[in-house]
């Protein structure tokens, strides 16, 4: 389910790329702009299925695809012309593969000498869900929340959890992440208005079937 799901995320990746080096975004710009393009995403992850295949028929196994987009969408958020530090390099080797245990591997090394990196925590919280097969463990969180006190002006870390949440079937879980982001925002903050648009949607839906999670 988790290449289904991140395979949606490439297309965020897709129109970042546009907008920076076609468009040519202001490089100031970038976090915003990935950061409200993801959001947006997920009304898709409300409403669609994207880890349903559109027909009965056996889906060719792609041992690239979750990881890869995976990488992407994270590093659409980043500044693309910044070197990356080695351990972040080896890690995105490794999770392009799917070789998500051998990528937190790196990471956990990589960190332990560079705690103050936000990228490469964001990058652990990533990698410890894909090795749980998009399942948050109290190892992910933990690296998500990291991230989150390093940058609290930064929406990728919960965006990312709650995102995480919402394919594992959390979707309370995912309500009270993407809430509690929204009161740490500024007023103004253009992601604001459409993740309130979808915690309104995720109330509905808990509202609609009280046994959700």
């Amino acid at each position: 389910m988790i290449g289904g799901w991140l395979a949606v995320l490439a297309l965020a990746f897709a129109a970042f790329a546009l907008a920076a080096f076609q468009l040519r975004l202001p490089r100031q710009g970038f976090a915003v702009f990935g950061a409200a393009l993801l959001f947006g995403l997920s009304g898709y992850a409300l409403q669609g299925s994207p880890g349903q295949p559109a027909a009965p028929t056996e889906r060719v196994a792609n041992a690239t695809e979750g990881g890869e987009e995976m990488v992407e969408a994270r590093r659409a958020l980043f500044d693309p012309v910044r070197a990356k530090p080695n351990y972040l390099t080896v890690s995105d080797g490794f999770a392009r593969n799917e070789r998500f245990a051998e990528a937190a591997g790196a990471l956990r090394k990589g960190l332990a000498d560079n705690p103050g990196h936000l990228e490469g925590w964001l990058a652990l919280g990533m990698a410890l869900v894909g090795h749980a097969d998009g399942h948050v463990t109290p190892a992910a969180a933990y690296a998500y929340g990291k991230a989150r006190a390093i940058d609290p002006a930064s929406p990728a870390p919960d965006y990312f959890l709650g995102f995480s949440y919402l394919q594992s079937g959390q979707i309370r879980a995912a309500r009270e992440t993407w809430a509690g982001l929204v009161e740490r925002s500024p007023d103004d903050a253009p992601w604001v208005p459409e993740l309130n648009r979808r915690i309104e949607q995720l109330d509905r839906m808990i509202a609609n079937a009280p046994m959700l999670r």
